[in-house]
């Protein structure tokens, strides 16, 4: 554990906010009498003020994380600027949150404090004490949580409601990604084929699509698809029901990829217009390479809970333990889970069942896929306690394509949400009371 309180990423503000400006004190410009000796007014947020030694104690947290991680920072004016805009940009959020009336009742503020105990292997009880040891305020620091978590209720609804995908856009993005695995993509298909000869006039053109059509209607009226290729079709592989084989999906013409692309396993495409003439291609099987193929994992773990009477140490201690005994062949993990496992897998042995990457907290995932086939982790602590994890086995399987879908969904929504972020603060900011005041002389 280090030295400074962790937050959750959905609270990632929070941390600056609320142990950086020293419990994140919001003055009000009423108590500008009430400012510490040597202390100034940086801006004045609607009633609310931004003061030097808030800027000071965020320069000096931020410096502070930098030389810890190795971060380089930008030159001392510029991250001066770059604070002051950020402690202003928090005033008129939480400023607007409050004339919003929005709500974070109790229950749900003390679950966000309990997740902030556990991200730091505390319970709430000892997440109190060392909000109180370094030197902060609680019930300013409730407060505050109060606060970060209107704004960012508030952030995620506006934000969100601005940004517009539509099925175009999902299927721009669904189709990139394939044409980039496009050389690992093998695909089976069938044709029907109603040739078109060289010169044709318009009115052969006209009867050999009806043609086509007309098989098509039949197919997709329930016939036997590689009957009515037999019957209809006249290409070389008619006699084999339509069926062209399995082949790789960049050596088909760009014509066949475009139509097969979209296609799920099964289904008939529209009419393809060829210099041969007209075709109906049905797609029977797709192999995906690596392309849409997630590794899917079956685990077992033994949860227990950590709570006022129990440490996340000594929980994980007691659980160090169980993994000798596991080690040691003396009893099976399965056996174990069922025993001591505090949570609804303990019946199934600690099973989890397939699952999927993000099915899991980070913290656990990031454990568990760590892990070869039949390994034990170490105590793994999360929000829901702290855990043992046994990797049973592993799968590599092609992503439904309404997952892949909503992947492709989710990955233009957070592109675009920077920008929409930028444009709603831009707009509150213009509504809101800002005056920037100079250093006394």
């Amino acid at each position: 554990m280090t030295d400074t309180l962790r937050f959750p990423r959905a609270l990632a503000l929070t941390a600056l906010t609320l142990l950086a400006v020293g419990g994140g004190s919001q003055a009000s410009a009423q108590g500008m009498r009430d400012l510490r000796p040597g202390d100034h007014i940086v801006a004045v947020v609607n009633t609310e003020l931004v003061t030097a030694v808030e800027v000071e104690q965020r320069l000096a947290r931020l410096r502070a994380d930098a030389k810890r991680s190795g971060a380089r920072l930008p030159d001392d004016a510029t991250l001066r600027r770059q604070v002051t805009d950020s402690l202003i940009d928090e005033r008129v959020q939480s400023t607007y949150a409050r004339e919003a009336s929005a709500r974070i009742d109790d229950a749900e503020l003390d679950r966000a404090v309990a997740n902030i105990a556990a991200q730091n292997q505390l319970t709430p009880a000892q997440l109190r004490e060392r909000v109180v040891a370094e030197g902060l305020d609680y019930s300013r620091f409730r407060s505050n949580l109060r606060d970060q978590m209107l704004v960012e209720r508030l952030r995620e609804r506006e934000v969100n409601a601005r940004i517009r995908i539509s099925d175009a856009d999902i299927d721009r993005v669904v189709d990139e990604q394939r044409k980039e695995a496009a050389g690992e993509v093998e695909v089976n298909i069938a044709q029907i084929l109603v040739t078109v000869p060289e010169g044709a006039s318009d009115a052969v053109v006209a009867e050999r699509r009806e043609r086509l059509l007309a098989a098509l209607a039949r197919v997709r009226k329930g016939e036997d698809f590689a009957s009515v290729a037999r019957e209809i079709s006249e290409d070389g592989n008619r006699a084999a029901g339509g069926v062209i084989g399995r082949r790789p999906l960049r050596r088909l013409p760009d014509l066949f990829v475009q139509a097969v692309s979209r296609l799920a396993v099964g289904q008939v495409s529209d009419p393809v217009r060829s210099g041969a003439g007209f075709h109906v291609l049905k797609l029977i099987e797709r192999d995906e390479g690596s392309a849409f193929k997630i590794t899917q994992t079956r685990a077992r773990h033994i949860l227990m809970r950590v709570n006022d009477r129990s440490s996340v140490n000594a929980v994980a201690a007691r659980l160090e333990q169980v993994r000798r005994q596991i080690e040691r062949g003396e009893r099976s993990f399965e056996d174990l889970a069922r025993e001591l496992s505090e949570d609804g897998s303990a019946g199934q042995g600690g099973d989890l069942g397939w699952a999927s990457p993000g099915n899991f907290v980070p913290e656990f995932e990031d454990a568990m896929n760590r892990l070869p086939v039949g390994g034990v982790s170490a105590p793994v602590a999360s929000r829901f306690g702290v855990h043992l994890i046994q990797v049973v086995e592993r799968r590599d399987v092609v992503q439904d394509p309404k997952l892949v879908r909503e992947q492709a969904r989710n990955m233009l929504r957070a592109q675009k949400f920077e920008q929409a972020y930028l444009d709603w603060t831009k707009e509150l900011r213009l509504r809101a009371y800002i005056e920037m005041r100079e250093p006394p002389q």
